[in-house]
Order: C-alpha cells, then sequence, then structure tokens
C-alpha cells in the first residue's frame, strides 16, 4: 500500500506539472481537467502512504482505513481511466489486491496482549 500511494503521488505530480502528459480525451462523463486530477491524485497518494506506513508498523486503526482509502483509489483510478487505460486498469488491479490481502490477513496481537498474558500465567497467546 506504501508503494500504491508511492505511484498515486508521482502520477499526481506528473498530472500537475505538465498537462501535456497525458492524451486529450472528447466527451467524457467525469470530465476534469488534468491539474485538478493531479491535486486529487497526489492528496490520495499521501492519504495512502502514510496508511501503508501505519500498516507496517501495525497501527489498529490502519486496516480498515486502508480498505477504505484502496476502495477509494480504485473508484478514483477508474474514473482516470479514459486518460491513462494500461495504467488505471494495473492500479485498479493493484487496489483489489490491497483490499483482499487487508480483508483476510489474521487479527496481529498487540504487545500489550502479550506482555498482560504473560503476567497471568498465561503463556500462549495465539488464537
Amino acid at each position: 500500500m506504501l508503494v500504491n500511494g508511492l505511484l498515486a503521488i508521482l502520477q499526481g505530480i506528473s498530472a500537475i506539472a505538465e498537462d501535456d502528459v497525458y492524451g486529450r480525451i472528447g466527451d467524457y462523463v467525469f470530465e476534469i481537467n488534468l491539474t485538478a486530477w493531479g491535486w486529487i491524485l497526489l492528496a490520495l497518494g499521501v492519504v495512502v502512504a502514510c496508511v501503508g506506513y501505519g500498516i507496517l508498523k501495525g497501527a489498529w486503526w490502519a486496516r480498515i482505513t486502508g480498505i477504505f482509502v484502496a476502495s477509494l483509489s480504485m473508484v478514483l483510478h477508474f474514473v482516470f481511466l479514459p486518460y491513462t487505460p494500461v495504467w488505471s486498469v494495473i492500479m485498479v488491479g493493484v487496489d483489489f489486491f490491497v483490499i483482499l490481502a487487508l480483508a483476510v490477513a489474521p487479527d496481529m496481537p498487540r504487545a500489550g496482549a502479550s506482555a498482560n498474558a504473560s503476567a497471568r500465567g498465561n503463556v500462549s497467546t495465539t488464537r
């Protein structure tokens, strides 16, 4: 998820810096200028990278937030599809697997839980 956020940051910067990076499209329902898309993707990338860092650190809030943010990223990359079709499909696939991995990952016992269990005499803290 951290890499996904960094890629969205780079994609956002490239859309902000130069409108000529992405091809022009005709009429599209969700038509927004590329600078606006750049800012949206940059903000999304920063949030995704921060949540990814939280997941790596084992923060309790990061897993459910990661599922929500990866879902938002999936929708935004789907809407960005006409600008970069191949890249958007790849990012939608990456977001799908991030959601799947976060949803099926086993719960990790907290550091405090293992200390409390050993203080009570419970040696095993696995479920």
